[in-house]
């Protein structure tokens, strides 16, 4: 793994930008060349609430949002979306005309569960998908999935970072997508070229940062 790192300035706000390192990983559905680092992004209140500005400009007024389920440790960008979206007009049908953000709960499986006192949240809500990073879209498809069976209807997905700008029939958007960082390669475990050229994996990475090996 290459200690060093690029950084990557949005093409709307230079001021929010990515920090790359290239190595071989390995995420929960595939191996990665690149390991996109958004720890500041999520946690820092002024990337956080840049990154949240421009996902928010993706979205208009024909939008209805009740609330904004935040995958990847990304509250903090949602709650600023979720400020930013209400600035701007977007729709709530709740009944205090306010957007909740929440976190899911996952089961060992890798299943998102609501406690009961949380699915007033959800339940029959029209939530907005907030990821970190999508590689393959297969986490997202799972949320997708799980919400549904709260018999939620689904707003939209916007990520941090993205690989692909669909899932399950709807449009993912993105602050920055695989056009910033061209380079950036994603393969099935079983089909790596970098392991088939005998590439140690340098880390393991997933929705909480990086396990180097």
């Amino acid at each position: 793994m290459d200690a060093s790192y690029t950084k990557i300035p949005s093409r709307i706000d230079p001021n929010v930008t990515l920090k790359l390192f290239h190595g071989h990983f390995a995420t929960p559905h595939s191996h990665i060349n690149c390991y996109i680092d958004i720890t500041t992004m999520k946690t820092r209140c002024s990337e956080a609430h840049g990154v949240a500005t421009l996902l928010a400009s993706h979205y208009s007024v024909a939008t209805p949002v009740d609330t904004i389920v935040c995958l990847d440790g990304t509250e903090v960008i949602g709650t600023y979306l979720a400020e930013e979206l209400t600035r701007t007009g977007v729709l709530s049908y709740n009944a205090h005309k306010t957007i909740y953000v929440v976190p899911p709960e996952y089961t060992p499986t890798g299943q998102i569960i609501f406690r009961d006192n949380m699915q007033m949240a959800i339940r029959r809500k029209h939530v907005l998908i907030l990821c970190g990073s999508i590689t393959t879209g297969g986490s997202l498809a799972t949320a997708v999935e799980c919400l549904k069976y709260y018999d939620a209807e689904i707003s939209g997905a916007c990520a941090i970072f993205s690989m692909v700008n669909k899932v399950a029939g709807m449009p993912v958007y993105a602050a920055f997508t695989s056009s910033d960082i061209p380079d950036y390669k994603s393969y099935t475990h079983h089909e790596c070229p970098l392991c088939r050229q005998g590439a140690a994996v340098d880390a393991l990475v997933n929705s909480f940062g990086i396990s180097i090996l």
